[in-house]
């Protein structure tokens, strides 16, 4: 892939490839479930490989901070996208995402939020920008408390 145009290498998209290992078993350490770069939904190109045929998790900044399994209970197999619907310039949003979910054939959409009140925002940007897209996807939302227990 090319720049995106932001002048940072860093951006570029990128598959991480990863052996199934029970890594966890042999030294104590969680492995990372994270399948490609870059992460934040300013920064991922609609067209990037890891969204073709994919099911794609839109989480909020802060959901894998909470939740303690956030890698093996949520993001193992998916495509994923992280935003703040209130820290981020996230008026261009809506667009971007209904352009992934246009672009690419999508299996499945989830999101995961906080409990709190702004993070709701997340979950109306995607459910706006999957109507946006014209195509229908299967939609799974799920809140995550500051306890890092999941509420829905």
């Amino acid at each position: 892939m090319g720049n995106l145009g932001c002048g940072c290498p860093g951006s570029m998209a990128r598959v991480i490839e990863r052996e199934e290992t029970n890594q966890a078993a042999s030294t104590g350490k969680a492995q990372s479930e994270l399948r490609q770069w870059p992460v934040q939904l300013h920064l991922v190109p609609p067209t990037a490989p890891y969204f073709q045929n994919a099911d794609i998790l839109i989480a909020a900044d802060c959901v894998a901070f909470a939740m303690g399994s956030f890698h093996r209970d949520v993001l193992k197999g998916k495509a994923l996208a992280i935003a703040c619907p209130k820290l981020d310039d996230s008026g261009s949003y809506v667009e971007k995402l209904a352009t992934i979910f246009r672009m690419n054939e999508v299996k499945s959409i989830t999101v995961a939020i906080m409990e709190v009140p702004c993070c709701r925002g997340l979950d109306v940007m995607v459910r706006q920008a999957l109507g946006l897209s014209g195509k229908e996807i299967p939609l799974t939302a799920m809140v995550i408390g500051v306890d890092g227990e999941r509420r829905s």
